[in-house]
């Protein structure tokens, strides 16, 4: 058991030295989300599953804090509210839970930001096209080759990998260095 704990761990360490190589892009998103609530606009967040426990997570090391104590940050996780969220799934559809919410809050200023381990899923997918729509931008977070949601992110950060576990370790682990590395920019 305690070898396979060992590979299991060495895995994790090599993926996260496979993604290091793009450590450019990952500054690059923590500028567009820097950039973003500088002109007072809001990230919002978005994921399924796991993906979705990160996106609240992570919208709130931007509303709380993350390392620094600081004023609080624009930020929400299409993921949290249940009655949204089954009204939305029972009248329109799953497809349309973010897609909706996008469309009634986000904006040009705003930032959409999804977390994918497939890029394939219907309902970011829609709220990709729905923030397309709004002229808000979109980033996102991927794993295995991309997905669909490849084509619609104006940044795309894709995790090589096609565990889902290991993808979404990933994905938090660079968050994290994004909002360190925004709380450095921002006051």
């Amino acid at each position: 058991m305690s070898e396979r704990i060992r590979k299991g761990l060495a895995a994790l360490a090599d993926l996260a030295r496979a993604t290091a190589d793009q450590a450019e892009l990952i500054e690059q998103l923590a500028t567009r989300y820097a950039a973003t609530l500088r002109q007072g606009g809001t990230l919002f967040f978005a994921g399924n599953g796991g993906s979705a426990a990160d996106a609240q997570h992570i919208a709130t090391e931007y509303v709380v804090r993350f390392v620094a104590a600081r004023r609080p940050y624009r930020a929400i996780a299409l993921t949290t509210d249940t009655s949204l969220l089954t009204a939305a799934g029972n009248d329109l559809g799953f497809e349309q839970v973010f897609a909706r919410q996008v469309e009634a809050l986000a904006g040009r200023q705003d930032l959409l930001i999804l977390h994918s381990t497939s890029g394939q899923s219907a309902n970011l997918v829609a709220a990709a096209a729905a923030a397309r729509r709004a002229g808000t931008p979109v980033v996102a977070l991927l794993g295995r080759d991309g997905g669909a949601l490849r084509g619609l992110a104006d940044l795309a950060l894709v995790v090589g990998s096609a565990e889902t576990s290991r993808i979404q370790e990933i994905h938090l682990a660079i968050e994290h260095l994004i909002v360190e590395r925004v709380e450095e920019m921002l006051p």
